[in-house]
């Protein structure tokens, strides 16, 4: 057939008439008319055999698709060959009775497919139904699809597209349903989709889709499903989207939306689901929403600026199922009516400002009882005030999820607690709970996370607590709690080694006694083991030799005997029995004394130095993967996320691929906020605490990736400060596919870096507005958490890339520095020849270029050329620094001349706008100047080309604190 699509298949007329066509251009109208009529006896293979032609076309085009698949996995096209006719074919639908050999329908979803799709699709012009849903296409969607001018459902979702949504499809005008969710696509909504009369379902969730919500969307009358949630849309709100009055399911949530929604939004009566989640959205809900909305069942306005009272009319929405309103700064009484709501699943209120201060703060969970479905109550971080009251007791048997955590609850906890046996996690820290923890809470025996921390609960431990099971986090600390700890929280429960596809058991940092219990012996799938920072004694199990463990951490117990040498403990870099003083033998590189019946053997040629030096690096290096928790273990969060099931304040966490798999939506493109030399940053909510976190993502096919992650372990092990990016957690695991797979976890630092803000992440981009305070303050923090390396740790540690990229930023515009993955600590730089070329171009010390060792200095200089830029808003590899002229060289000319004439415009108009809005602040305007002479003084002394004459970072801190004094005038 070749490529002839086209054309009429040839053999279908005879020669006389294929040489009469060739001459129809020649003749006139009439002539071909008559010709027509004289050759009436071939208009059937002309017209009436199109059936042919079309086979061959649809045909060829099915092949072309088949072409570009690279992996069947579950041979789903195994049928797509000659011996069949294709509308037999897997996955393929042809029509009735009057087109009975053209493809109508093209179903291929969840088959695992792998390929880009072929433009040829758009030959097969009968398509009515594409789905191609859950596979793996990857590359544009192909613009020939605008020509299937029949096609009414378009379904691509969970695939790899990229690229843009072809802007014509509205020559598919007959079109009712579109699904692109779950691809790659970036760019804007085309504005074109507003003519599709017919649509009725549009879905293009979790995508990369910027710009802002077409006001065209609008015109699409008969709509009654919209998702664009989870994509980079900025922008209000259209008010055209009231247009919209058949819609149902309205998700515009995970978003960079802003302003106030639609008054008009409100009146939509047909709005089951109505989703603005994590955007930038403010104002108050409207009194009458539940009854402008009567049919709503889903309510998610969690992560906005809301603010106002919760609507007390929502208790007419009857078939409400889920109120989701944290995160907000709602304020009032929660409503007494809530319990008219009979099928209310999730009451989500938690990081709100409700409470009015009073005793009846609580009352309403007086009707809640009657909610016979609620399962999951969140009330934490408000400030709800009184008694819990014993209807607290009367609660379904439903739920699963209570939290009450940090607001200013007190009394005692209701005995009748017992009678919730359903839940799974119990949360009142942080109120003023008082008397004793009753001994009914032992009978949830289905709790598995309990926190009473930080009230004023007296007496002992129940002893029925030993008694739950599944409880593996328990927070009893701030209390005044006495006695004992009963023996039934002591040893290690023997149970667990029942628990055969058990692959990582982490139980660090507890009060664990006794021996390892002989019953694990049958856990022969471990794959990680962590007993370390307990008061475990006796001798290490012989038959951990025989497991095939990829990490073994038995470090800070009471272990004694002689360790043994084979399996995990003949391998240095996977082992860890640091801090077991009664230990003796072992392979050499884990320097244990020999056993007494060893002392008398003579022994071997040691290591040369370097090589004992390279081997205990990798071995504290591996020490620090259970050394660098505990850091969290003694600072508590000021801001504690209620009810997280499991405290990322554990000593001792780590989580595995399918956590942070779902965290981030499988590493949705969404999601990603940084790449670097090593792999990429994503942001997502792990399910266990519920928090935004950044995941680090090592490529551990770059070489260099795996030493990476090493060094920030180590650099981060032992380091705690307020302007120190936290590290929460770490993965050390494999992927699905079997590959080795790492990650690490830091708090997410929700502005971004100071880059983003120094700069236009884009040329169609405007700068964010960082004002003169914020960038003092961020300097300042900045050189605190230098001081802190340079002179405050155990260990002097040199961070080796201080640049705006590497400078985080939190909610309240406090600065952290991350990325220590070129870190150095200076007693291992002692006994190197040099630094090495590590560092990014124009922020690196000159005597590092020159092979000079790793020192403070760098840093130092480094810091200097940030605070340069910072004022002058120029970074140093701006294209006007060539030759001889550098950022430095540039400020040091202007110090001599006028400080004024080289600092950053937006600076120049915060001044002007500060002396036009009041005239009483010229005081102001010369000490923000005087101000900038200091700072520009700093950054040209920090960044001087030899480092004997650079300052000190204890000496850089006591002048930002002057300064940060001298603007504030005090």
């Amino acid at each position: 057939m070749g490529e002839s699509i086209g054309y009429m298949s040839p053999h279908c007329a005879s020669p006389a008439f294929t040489n009469s066509i060739m001459e129809l251009p020649r003749m006139s109208l009439w002539a071909i008319w008559s010709f027509l009529l004289l050759s009436s006896i071939h208009l059937p293979c002309f017209f009436g055999s199109t059936a042919h032609f079309s086979n061959e076309t649809d045909l060829l085009a099915l092949l072309k698709f088949k072409h570009l698949i690279t992996d069947d996995p579950l041979h789903s096209l195994s049928s797509w060959n000659h011996t069949l006719h294709f509308c037999h074919w897997q996955g393929v639908k042809c029509a009735g009775p009057r087109h009975p050999q053209r493809v109508t329908a093209l179903n291929l979803t969840g088959q695992n497919l792998v390929g880009s799709l072929s433009p040829f699709i758009g030959n097969l012009t009968f398509l009515r139904r594409i789905d191609l849903s859950a596979n793996s296409f990857y590359g544009p969607i192909p613009e020939e699809i605008v020509r299937l001018f029949r096609l009414r459902y378009l379904v691509l979702s969970i695939n790899i597209f990229t690229g843009e949504i072809p802007a014509n499809l509205n020559h598919c005008f007959k079109l009712q349903v579109l699904n692109l969710y779950g691809n790659q696509l970036t760019g804007r909504i085309p504005t074109e989709l507003g003519s599709l009369s017919k649509f009725t379902y549009l879905n293009l969730g979790r995508n990369s889709l910027a710009g802002s919500i077409p006001p065209s969307l609008g015109n699409l009358s008969s709509l009654w499903y919209l998702r664009l949630r989870e994509n980079s849309l900025e922008g209000n709100i259209p008010d055209d989207l009231c247009q919209l009055v058949s819609l149902k399911n309205l998700s515009i949530g995970v978003n960079k939306l802003s302003g106030t929604i639609p008054p008009r939004l409100y009146n939509i009566s047909s709005i089951v689901m109505f989703d603005v989640q994590l955007n930038r959205l403010h104002g108050n809900l409207p009194p009458n929403l539940g009854l402008t909305l009567p049919n709503l069942q889903g309510l998610y306005t969690l992560g906005n600026q809301f603010t106002g009272p919760i609507p007390v009319s929502l208790s007419n929405a009857s078939r409400l199922l889920v109120i989701d309103l944290d995160n907000n700064s709602f304020s009032g009484s929660v409503p007494m009516n809530f319990g008219s709501l009979k099928g209310l699943f999730q009451l989500a209120l938690w990081g709100n400002e409700l409470g009015i201060g009073k005793d009846r703060d609580l009352s309403f969970l007086d009707s809640l009882t009657n909610c016979s479905s609620l399962q999951m109550l969140e009330l934490a971080y408000n400030r709800l005030s009184g008694m819990l009251p014993d209807s607290i007791a009367n609660l379904s048997t439903q739920p699963t999820w209570l939290s009450f955590s940090s607001n200013r609850i007190f009394g005692s906890i209701p005995s009748g607690i017992q009678n919730l046996v359903g839940l799974t996690a119990l949360d009142m820290g942080g109120n003023f709970l008082t008397s004793v923890i009753p001994n009914g809470v032992g009978k949830l025996n289905k709790l598995e996370v309990l926190y009473l921390d930080s009230n004023g609960l007296s007496g002992k431990i129940p002893p029925p607590l030993g008694n739950i099971t599944r409880l593996y986090r328990l927070s009893l600390q701030e209390n005044k709690l006495s006695g004992r700890i009963p023996s039934t929280l002591g040893e290690i429960p023997s149970w667990l080694g029942n628990c055969l596809s058990l692959e990582y058991l982490g139980l660090d940092g507890n009060f664990f006694q006794g021996s390892i219990p002989p019953t694990f012996s049958s856990l022969k799938g471990l794959r990680y083991l962590g007993l370390s920072r307990n008061n475990l004694s006796g001798k290490i199990p012989r038959y951990l030799e025989k497991f095939d463990l990829e990490y073994l951490n038995l470090s800070f117990n009471n272990f004694e005997g002689e360790l043994p040498k084979q399996g995990v403990f003949g391998n240095a870099s996977r082992v860890s029995v640091l801090g077991n003083s009664k230990l003796c033998g072992g392979i050499h590189e884990l320097q244990l004394p020999p056993c007494s019946s060893q002392a008398s053997k003579k022994r071997g040629n040691s290591l040369t130095s370097k090589v004992k030096f390279s081997v205990t690096g990798v071995v504290l290096c591996l020490i620090s993967l259970s050394c660098f928790f505990t850091i969290l273990y003694r600072v508590r969060k000021s801001r504690r996320k209620p009810f997280a099931v499991l405290s990322m304040e554990d000593p001792f966490v780590i989580v595995s691929y399918a956590e942070l798999f779902r965290a981030t939506d499988e590493f949705s493109p969404a999601n990603l906020i940084g790449t670097g030399s090593f792999g990429a940053v994503y942001k997502g909510i792990l399910d266990r605490v519920g928090i935004m976190v950044a995941v680090k993502v090592f490529n551990l096919q770059q070489q260099g990736a795996l030493r990476s992650f090493m060094a920030e372990c180590n650099a981060l092990r032992n380091i705690r400060h307020r302007n120190l990016v936290k590290i929460l957690t770490f993965c050390w695991n494999i992927d699905f596919k079997g590959n080795d797979f790492k990650a690490l976890v830091y708090e997410y630092m929700s502005n971004g870096s100071l880059e983003k803000w120094l700069h236009r992440e884009g040329h169609d981009q405007p700068r964010r507005n960082l004002k003169f305070a914020q960038r003092l303050n961020i300097a300042t923090d900045v050189a605190s958490a230098l001081d802190y390396l340079h002179n405050h740790c155990q260990t002097s540690i040199t961070h080796r890339d201080i640049k705006p990229t590497n400078i985080l930023l939190d909610d309240d515009m406090i600065a952290s520095v991350g990325d220590f993955r070129l870190a150095r600590f200076l007693s291992e730089v002692a006994r190197t020849s040099s630094a090495g070329m590590g560092g990014s171009i124009r922020y690196i010390a000159p005597e590092y270029a020159m092979g000079g060792k790793a020192s403070t200095q760098g840093d130092v200089y480094s810091y200097g050329i940030l605070l340069l830029e910072m004022i002058t808003g120029k970074g140093p590899t701006d294209d006007m620094f060539k030759d001889n002229l550098s950022l430095h060289h540039f400020a040091k000319l202007a110090f001599a001349e006028g400080v004024m004439e080289i600092i950053d415009p937006q600076l120049i108009l915060e001044e002007a706008e500060v002396i036009q809005g009041n005239e009483n602040q010229i005081n102001t305007r010369n000490r923000m100047h005087d101000c900038l002479i200091s700072m520009v003084k700093i950054g040209l002394l920090c960044s001087a080309k030899y480092p004997r004459k650079r300052m000190q970072m204890r000496d850089v801190v006591a002048e930002m604190h002057t300064i940060k004094d001298l603007y504030s005038g005090s």
